[in-house]
């Protein structure tokens, strides 16, 4: 897949409990400012010895990728490792090149939250960037005995039809299967499900759908169970074929479209409640696209990168192969998971803690603080250290062009899309990579 854009150098290569971390790490401090480096020195240990992120397991079992240091010049200009907070606040805003011209030919998938409206305008605004726009607007929950699709209040037609307007991305609201997993035993409460959802795309004049279930069957006990755990794979298998039986209103010769929504493993041992590459290849003919959740690697108990490049590249390399006609086939139907989003840790001792922090928050937190960045190149991420007003240390892992670019240099090299969580969070001036 040939990308549009002049570059200099050789390309990149590359939710939750346990994971396997990147490589060891090389930390280049200011050399002037020791208690920094302290603070720096403990805060990777810590990361690093987290059992599940063992450094040198991952370099002993998975060997090492290829780093890009050197400054990549694309269309909006050169985008480097060594940033400072003033250039970010001083250049967040300004989208450089054409806002529809897109540079990767590969799928697009992006998500809108109706909690945070700016999504709403960047659909709009860079509609030709996209192939795919998800709203989180619907759940299916359980009401007595009975099944609803909750959510329709959320939907917001005439924005769809600006966007139809504007470009041909297609239009999949996520919903997210809150029913009880008895209705997977119940052949009629399983084909009410399903046309529940089928109905909606056909009132609503949707493309499709984006589901969301493994996460819900997996805090149920669903998948620990092999007969229950063939019984959801066969309720995904049904509604693909249900909604690939429906034409789009918009296009005839087009079928709705299901993109199911899958997590990375836990650990480097599949598990049997994960997503494995046999679950892969037995929805591979039922499902459209599958967007892989490689993003929260890190949280509270084991502050650090939000998702390190070599813990991408594992999971792909598991779900994929290494190579093969196999890896060739599905690897287009995978969107990988890329984060909007940052997160604020609390690293003094006793106090941990992290919230999920957005653009806005960002530009505000290097404004009140001036910090320096610090580029941690095996995780392939940004961060910075503060002291918050009650003297408390935090560290901020937050996107940048760099880490964006580092990622969807590598969804070229695997063949696969992007899915991005989601559109609202991030700063304008991330658009111009896509």
């Amino acid at each position: 897949m040939a990308r549009r854009r002049e570059r200099r150098g050789e390309p990149s290569q590359d939710r939750r409990k346990e994971r396997v971390g990147p490589e060891t790490r090389e930390e280049k401090l200011n050399d002037s400012d020791a208690s920094e480096r302290k603070l720096i020195g403990i805060f990777m240990l810590f990361f690093i010895i987290i059992p599940a992120v063992s450094v040198l397991v991952y370099v002993y079992k998975y060997g090492s990728g290829t780093k890009r240091l050197e400054p990549v010049i694309t269309e909006r200009g050169p985008i480097k490792t060594d940033i400072n907070f003033q250039e970010i606040l001083t250049e967040n805003t300004n989208v450089a090149g054409n806002e529809s011209q897109r540079n990767y030919d590969y799928p697009v998938l992006a998500y809108i939250t109706p909690w945070n409206s700016k999504g709403y305008e960047m659909a709009k605004r860079f509609n030709s960037k996209f192939t795919h726009l998800s709203p989180v607007w619907y759940d299916l929950k359980s009401h007595g005995h009975s099944l609803i699709l909750e959510g329709r209040h959320n939907a917001d037609k005439g924005w769809i039809s600006e966007l139809r307007m504007r470009g041909n991305a297609l239009i999949l609201p996520r919903i997210v299967l809150e029913a009880f997993p008895t209705l997977l035993q119940k052949k009629k409460q399983m084909d009410k499900a399903i046309d529940l959802m089928v109905t909606e795309c056909k009132e609503m004049e949707y493309d499709g759908i984006v589901l969301e279930s493994w996460s819900r069957w997996a805090a149920y006990g669903v998948l620990h169970n092999p007969d229950l755990r063939n019984m959801a794979l066969k309720f995904i298998k049904q509604l693909g074929h249900a909604l690939h039986s429906v034409t789009s209103t918009r296009n005839p010769k087009q079928q709705l479209q299901l993109v199911y929504v899958v997590g990375p493993p836990h650990s480097d041992a599949l598990q049997q409640h994960d997503f494995g590459p046999a679950d892969l290849q037995s929805l591979s003919g039922s499902v459209d696209g599958f967007s892989l959740m490689t993003y929260d690697f890190s949280g509270p108990n084991n502050p650090g990168p939000n998702a390190p490049l070599n813990w991408i590249r594992f999971t792909l390399r598991l779900l994929l192969g290494s190579t093969g006609n196999n890896a060739q086939r599905l690897a287009p139907k995978i969107f990988l998971g890329i984060n909007f989003y940052g997160n604020d840790f609390i690293l003094s001792e006793g106090s941990g803690g992290a919230g999920a922090i957005l653009g806005r928050d960002y530009l505000s937190l290097l404004e009140k603080h001036r910090p320096q960045l610090q580029w941690e190149k095996n995780s392939g991420e940004h961060f910075f250290v503060y002291f918050d007003d009650n003297n408390v240390r935090h560290a901020v892992f937050y996107p940048s062009l760099m880490s964006i670019y580092m990622r969807l240099e590598e969804a070229q090299f695997w063949g696969t899309g992007i899915s991005i969580w989601e559109i609202g969070q991030g700063l304008d001036y991330f658009f111009d990579l896509l």
